[in-house]
């Protein structure tokens, strides 16, 4: 029994920390491999079309995790893990025991992050800082009253040297129960389509409305990324180096969290 409470204790500690403690640069597959079983290309392409045809999952990548036997799967619903022949899976974060505890799976989904951010670069809505010291990338939703929030202190965090990137996380989802777009998906289109991007998502964030815009904005491919990452909720905080914190965080708060992280670093 007093085992079982330790052990409990130990997780439960961990639960609470992974959001806000700083780790290292994401590792590289090539530092985060083992040997998969022989055939390995056929390993990997029944798993995926079990995984696909079974579950309905849209694999993006599976490579070997830590643990001997056992495959990490990136998919459109976000990191799994899976036995080597497809048979099982597993839904949950895998921790290394080894001279210190270390969360693997947000190690996995930081490089994720990473890829993710560079790709949707061009696509941001950016509130610059004049003496940048520190960039974070947050998902952002009009509807949310956080969001709005953190968006109302916008000169403090930018009076802090932090610049804010923004990416569309519609919370209602792309589609509606009829198959058509929701509403919160065609407003922050029409935001990311506007001429002045910036000043737009600064109104409706006020509460005005918004005025229809179509165009070629990759509304769907940012909340797509936001679910493969953990996102569930916004606002949701990446920092540069692939940490997420999930919720709103005050601009001192955050600044000191950058602080820590660019230190651990």
């Amino acid at each position: 029994m007093y085992k079982k409470i330790i052990l409990a204790a130990t997780f439960g500690v961990l639960s609470l920390t992974n959001n806000v403690t700083a780790f290292a640069e994401p590792v590289s597959s090539a530092n985060n491999s083992v040997m998969l079983p022989a055939a390995q290309s056929a390993e990997i392409t029944a798993v995926k079309a079990k995984l696909s045809q079974t579950l309905g999952f849209n694999v993006a990548s599976i490579k070997a995790s830590p643990m001997p036997g056992v495959v990490e799967v990136l998919t459109d619903q976000g990191l799994f893990y899976a036995s080597a022949d497809g048979n099982f899976l597993l839904h949950g974060k895998m921790y290394g025991l080894g001279d210190n505890v270390s969360n693997l799976t947000e190690e996995s989904l930081a490089q994720v992050r990473v890829d993710g951010m560079v790709k949707f670069t061009d696509n941001m809505i950016v509130y610059p800082a004049k003496n940048e010291k520190h960039v974070v990338t947050v998902f952002t939703d009009i509807t949310c009253g956080y969001c709005r929030k953190m968006h109302e202190q916008m000169s403090a965090y930018n009076d802090k040297g932090i610049t804010v990137r923004y990416l569309a996380y519609p919370r209602a989802g792309v589609k509606d129960r009829n198959g058509s777009y929701s509403q919160g998906f065609k407003d922050l289109r029409s935001i990311w389509c506007h001429e002045d991007a910036e000043t737009a998502l600064t109104k409706a964030k006020s509460g005005s409305s918004v005025a229809a815009r179509i165009c070629e904005a990759p509304i769907e491919e940012e909340f797509n990324f936001g679910r493969q990452v953990g996102v569930t909720g916004t606002p949701a905080i990446m920092l540069k180096n692939g940490m997420m914190v999930p919720g709103y965080q005050d601009p001192d708060k955050l600044f000191a969290l950058l602080e820590t992280t660019q230190q651990g670093s």
